[in-house]
């Protein structure tokens, strides 16, 4: 009868043990998608973040033009100023990628 009782004892372990593998890997399976999940979601904030810097570039150019546009007698001027500003962003930029 005690064998009996510890097998039983044994088997009931056996099952929880079973039961508790199960779920350990139910989770890890969750936990490696919800990564994914983060490395996905941080790439877009990254994404979006420099869409804003990109905003932000253009409407100071749109401020820029503006002033332009309002003084001919400097335009010219100022069109050269920022043709050489973009010449060495273009400059800075293709350094940065080598």
């Amino acid at each position: 009868m005690a064998k009996e009782k510890q097998l039983q004892q044994l088997q009931h372990i056996e099952n929880k043990l079973r039961k508790l593998l199960t779920h350990y890997t139910e989770v890890q399976q969750r936990l490696a998608q919800a990564q994914e999940e983060i490395k996905f979601l941080e790439g877009l904030v990254e994404e979006k973040e420099q869409q804003i810097k990109n905003f932000q570039n253009q409407e100071n150019i749109v401020k820029i033009v503006d002033t332009i546009a309002g003084n001919p007698a400097n335009s010219t001027e100022l069109k050269l100023k920022l043709n050489e500003y973009i010449r060495e962003i273009d400059k800075c930029i293709a350094y940065l990628q080598d």
